[in-house]
């Protein structure tokens, strides 16, 4: 057999590099490149093999956090088909990337992963930053990646490689699996040189399938459905990825099926879509969450059922609701006591649309999903309409610039109050157009997961909407995207603290206790004193980018057009009171347990709506009857 030698960091850029997808007869390489930052755990190993392969794009970031961020944003964009690797030096730079991985993992999203590790040699031991153990040496810190991985492996010897990285590829391209892979490299073993065989660094496409489910699962749930008088849809992320919008819309149509979005989800129709009621749950609008009270059957679709969009497990009250999932990945095709047709979304609708033949709900059914899609409409419609053009809340905001952005444009979020609000108010265009991160809703993800979407998608204008507290998180990336050339702008909203769990401590009584940006009051010794004079805008200023300070409405859309022809990074800053304007339509809950007893009168009536409400929770388990 031919060989190649080479050495393990060497070997394993060069596998990447020949790494393919193909769906639909669409092929694209599967790696667009590799982020890193070097430490001594890295820079001999996977720097020089990086730097002696420049068709393998190397990207230097400022946070190890961040990069996979930007990876797993542009994995979503590129529906799982594309993405990143990931480098570090062992220790705090392995570790920093533990969050983000979590959040590509929650979000069924393929992200490679490449810490660096101890010698396998244990020649220098305990190295700088290496962790010991009392009761083993075969321990790291990149053991902490077990549990939020999906494939994990530590490279101890170079022969053992080989069937590493295939296993790590057959993860990483499977609909099913995927998620953050994490391959551990040891420092020695990085450089060690080995004769690899040749067919390991030959163009390999993995092939992406989009698999039918059982007969019997099928002729099943085409059955319920022809039974069903109030059905409803349910798309979530696997609608998108699967490429299915222009099916579910046709499906819809032909059925008179209302249909939802979760937050992933948001898109699969156009928002004047007749049959487009919006978001469900706890950042549900008013017809989603009354047609989900009545709902006889729940079509999900590549929807994980999140406690925020299943109004923790209270959204549908029917006694008889009947569960259908359709969705590539076991974990939540089960869910539910569902129907579980596991599969590729787009043709399973085209299977289940065939054999429906004409059946279609009833004629007031259709009528009151219409209505309230237009109830819905006038309602978003009033939220944009900027009652003091001087001093603009946040959904006014987001009225602006949603009536600003051309269709394909994007917006992008992920923690804090504007991803309820957008959840409720964006009116989507077309499919990519929504970006919200809310698997993990990890603050700090805006930023570089608004520089992974650039990169996806070049000829878009991205704008980032983000609050002060989660800009604070991670605001080094500003750097990236100008070292890049890859122009971002960002909304950013200064509402001075936690808004979100300000809101939510005050609806359990705890008065945004801990969630206002103050300093510490020496009389009380709390932190209540004044507000903490800081400004964002210079931060912004310093790091490079572009900065507008509109000071009333007309100002914020003058800055609109401004941002849009800029051709570098723009950070349109605001300030506005935290009163969000929105509040929960029809019946819309997130369970946050709320203590039994308490000294605050606040708290024990909160409880008491806490109690009335884990009434209505359901575990929505029946027997199966196929």
């Amino acid at each position: 057999m031919d060989t190649k030698r080479l050495t393990v960091a060497q070997a394993t850029i060069e596998f990447l590099k020949k790494q393919y997808t193909k769906r639909d007869g669409k092929e694209q390489p599967f790696f667009a490149g590799c982020f890193g930052i070097f430490g001594h755990g890295n820079v001999a190993g996977f720097g020089e093999a990086l730097k002696q392969n420049p068709d393998f794009t190397y990207y230097q970031t400022r946070h190890e956090q961040a990069m996979v961020h930007t990876a797993a944003a542009y994995a979503k964009m590129k529906n799982r088909l594309q993405t990143f690797a990931c480098t570090t030096s062992i220790g705090p730079g392995a570790l920093n990337m533990i969050t983000a991985a979590a959040g590509a993992t929650i979000n069924r999203l393929p992200v490679l992963l490449l810490p660096g590790d101890f010698f396998a040699t244990r020649s220098a031991s305990p190295l700088l930053q290496q962790l010991e153990s009392g009761h083993t040496q075969d321990i790291s810190v990149n053991d902490c990646f077990k549990p939020i991985s999906k494939y994990w492996d530590r490279i101890q010897r170079p022969e053992q490689l080989t069937s590493s990285l295939l296993e790590a590829m057959r993860v990483l391209t499977s609909p099913a699996e995927t998620g953050a892979v994490t391959l551990a490299f040891p420092h020695d073993v990085q450089t060690e040189a080995y004769d690899f065989p040749m067919h390991l660094f030959q163009k390999r496409i993995w092939y992406i399938p989009r698999p039918l489910p059982d007969f019997q699962l099928l002729k099943h749930a085409i059955s319920l459905i022809r039974k069903s008088k109030k059905p409803m849809i349910v798309a979530g992320g696997g609608v998108i990825y699967s490429e299915a919008e222009e099916e579910l819309k046709s499906f819809s149509e032909q059925f008179g099926i209302p249909v939802v979005e979760t937050y992933a989800g948001k898109g699969s129709l156009h928002y004047e879509h007749p049959f487009n009621l919006g978001a469900i749950g706890g950042t549900g609008t008013k017809g989603a969450n009354k047609i989900a009270e009545e709902a006889d059957l729940v079509i999900g679709i590549g929807t994980r059922y999140g406690d925020f969009m299943s109004a923790s497990k209270s959204a549908w009250k029917n006694p008889e609701v009947t569960f259908i999932n359709i969705n590539i990945t076991e974990i939540d095709v089960f869910k539910h006591s569902a129907v579980p047709l596991q599969g590729d979304a787009r043709e399973i609708l085209k299977v289940v649309r065939k054999a429906l033949g004409n059946y279609h709900t009833e004629k007031k059914y259709v009528e009151k999903i219409h209505a309230y899609h237009s109830e819905w409409d006038k309602i978003v419609a009033k939220a944009y309409s900027c009652e003091n053009p001087d001093a603009p809340v946040q959904a006014e905001y987001i009225g602006a610039l949603n009536d600003f952005i051309d269709d394909q444009d994007v917006v992008l979020c992920a923690a804090g109050s504007l991803p309820g609000d957008l959840h409720k108010l964006w009116r989507t265009k077309s499919s990519k157009s929504f970006h919200l991160e809310y698997g993990n809703s990890c603050m700090g993800y805006e930023i570089p997961g608004g520089l992974g979407a650039k990169m996806a998608s070049p000829d878009r204008e991205i704008y980032v909407m983000c609050g002060d507290a989660t800009y604070l998180m991670m605001p080094s990336d500003l750097i990236t995207t100008l070292q890049e050339g890859y122009k971002i702008t960002i909304i950013l909203i200064n509402n001075s603290g936690y808004a979100s769990i300000g809101g939510l401590s005050q609806s359990v009584g705890e008065e945004g206790f801990g969630t206002y940006f103050k300093y510490r009051n020496k009389e009380t010794g709390q932190l209540d004193g004044p507000p903490l004079m800081t400004d964002l805008a210079k931060n912004a200023e310093s790091l490079g980018a572009t900065v507008f300070r509109p000071q009333n409405m007309d100002e914020f859309k003058d800055s609109l057009v401004k941002a849009k022809n800029n051709t570098e990074t723009t950070v349109i800053y605001v300030e506005t009171i935290r009163d969000r304007k929105l509040q929960g339509y029809a019946y819309s809950w997130w369970e946050v347990p709320i203590p039994e007893i308490s000294v605050f009168p606040e708290v024990i009536e909160a409880r008491k709506q806490y109690e009335l409400n884990k009434k209505q929770q359901q575990q929505y388990i029946k027997p199966n009857q196929y």
